[in-house]
């Protein structure tokens, strides 16, 4: 089995809980939270650029 390698989220800054992300061989995209990283969600680039764009869209503009 392959080592994962995480990366810290550039909008988690300084902070110490973190979103971590990291890819694996197969394309797909992993995401866990710094304070519980048992705990890993798999998704597609595809599907998280959907919800990235949809989280967007429900900002508030200044």
């Amino acid at each position: 089995m392959p080592t994962i390698s995480w990366q810290k989220s550039t909008y988690s800054g300084d902070s110490i809980n973190c979103v971590n992300l990291a890819t694996t061989p197969s394309g797909h995209v992993l995401l866990r939270e710094s304070d519980d990283p048992a705990v890993i969600l798999t998704t597609t680039p595809v599907l998280l650029n959907s919800l990235i764009r949809a989280l967007k869209s429900q900002q508030p503009t200044h």
